[in-house]
């Protein structure tokens, strides 16, 4: 049972989330093997914006979120969309982002988040600096733009959440703007910079150095495909897989938008879906800003990075198995030459790289981390969306709270399944 000593602990995913409480836990002593039928980071870990954001406790469903509903089914191409042939199948997840999206609990979902995000760059350091990858994680701060006045305050409940959690942010007005990010278009008239937060700028070099150490320092990496537990009176005896049984006192589920499936077979039925995201990259651009600016009209970040420059975001409701719709990546170009007018107005396809990923996401913007219904020894850490960069280094410190035995050290009530029984 967690807290008795070291244990056989099987983390079950390779991305951020995983990698970090596999290394957490490989740090209280414990015997800890990684199982992945891919390569390490290479999941929502490889595509995302690469920020280590503190500062964000927003949840997706914002007060009004119903009356968008008709505009991301009739635009494929607006920064949320919803696929028609897609809406049957995820309509119940969409009534409880719909119910989700009151101020009484946006804000209680700002305050469960907090603890989460707020520590990632302290929480992240020591795993850095054992792997020796400082050199990819930067704290220059992120910074938020808008074309008007109006678009500023259409989002000010969201800064609202954001101060009332203890953020700090510095407000610039045009001319100051211009001053602190020279490459940006002079159409952006307010910015917001929150200086709190950082970012990575090789998110799956990030992964892999982590995971490297994690080896170095004893730890397994098993390529196979988890499917079940095999449970004797509730406590765990093995993983199951596609090679067969691999014997552990200690499962973590931190398999990203598939985790649903293990997590049933752990006893909690989950409303979890992906939240497809897309990127572009721009190998030796022609401008860059500084540090991480995301367009708040547009819903995309721009952020430099080792091998150029990336553009992330936008969300398309369409599930697991649908082919991606890459006019959603290329969107993000045109966006990108209106953010900074510097870029080339053409680049040769050799410069020029795209992905899609799947962001695991709840309905109401908190993961599910802790003990499953079936067994203390099967513990959830899934089901970050937005934040699985920024929540993985606290998510993976709080695993190693709860197999060590000891209290976590933020309140993860908000995070348990049970909240959809």
């Amino acid at each position: 049972m967690p807290g008795t000593g070291a244990r056989r602990v099987g983390v079950i995913g390779a991305g951020m989330v995983g990698v970090c409480a596999a290394c957490w836990l490989q740090r209280d002593g414990h015997s800890v093997f990684l199982i992945d039928s891919g390569d390490p980071g290479r999941g929502a870990s490889f595509g995302n914006a690469g920020c280590f954001n503190g500062s964000s406790v927003t949840p997706v469903a914002m007060p009004g979120v119903i009356w968008n509903v008709p505009r991301w089914l009739a635009d494929p191409l607006a920064p949320l969309a919803l696929r028609w042939s897609y809406l049957p199948a995820i309509a119940p997840w969409l009534l409880r982002f719909i119910r989700a999206g009151t101020p009484e609990k946006a804000r209680a979902a700002a305050r469960a988040l907090r603890p989460l995000v707020g520590p990632t760059l302290d929480a992240l350091k020591p795993l850095v600096a054992a792997a020796g990858a400082e050199h990819l994680v930067h704290r220059l701060g992120h910074l938020y733009v808008y074309r008007s006045a109006d678009s500023l305050e259409k989002d000010r409940f969201a800064w609202d959440l954001r101060r009332e959690n203890g953020v700090e942010i510095d407000e610039f007005d045009a001319h100051e703007l211009r001053q602190l990010e020279p490459a940006l278009s002079r159409d952006y008239v307010r910015g917001l910079l929150v200086r709190e937060n950082g970012h990575t700028s090789n998110p799956v070099e990030l992964v892999e150095r982590l995971v490297e150490h994690f080896l170095r320092s004893g730890g397994e990496l098993v390529r196979a495909r988890a499917h079940g537990f095999r449970l004797r009176d509730a406590r765990l005896a093995a993983i199951e897989t596609d090679i067969g049984e691999l014997p552990a006192d200690t499962a973590i589920i931190s398999a990203g938008a598939y985790s649903k499936p293990l997590a049933a077979e752990a006893g909690d039925k989950v409303p979890l879906e992906t939240e497809r995201g897309y990127h572009l990259m721009i190998r030796d651009p022609e401008a860059a800003p500084r540090i991480p600016t995301a367009d708040a009209d547009g819903k995309f970040v721009a952020t430099p990075m080792d091998n150029g420059l990336r553009f992330a975001g936008t969300v398309e409701l369409a599930g697991l198995e649908a082919a991606p719709d890459w006019r959603r990546a290329h969107i993000l170009l045109e966006q990108g030459r209106k953010m900074l007018p510097g870029l080339a107005g053409s680049h040769p396809e050799d410069r020029i790289s795209v992905w899609m990923g799947h962001r695991p996401s709840l309905p109401d913007s908190l993961p599910v981390i802790g003990p499953s219904r079936a067994s203390p020894d099967v513990i959830h850490a899934f089901g970050h969306g937005h934040v699985g960069m920024t929540s993985a280094p606290m998510t993976g410190k709080i695993i190693a709270d709860l197999v060590t035995g000891r209290p976590p050290s933020i309140d993860i009530g908000p995070f348990s399944a049970a909240r959809f029984r």
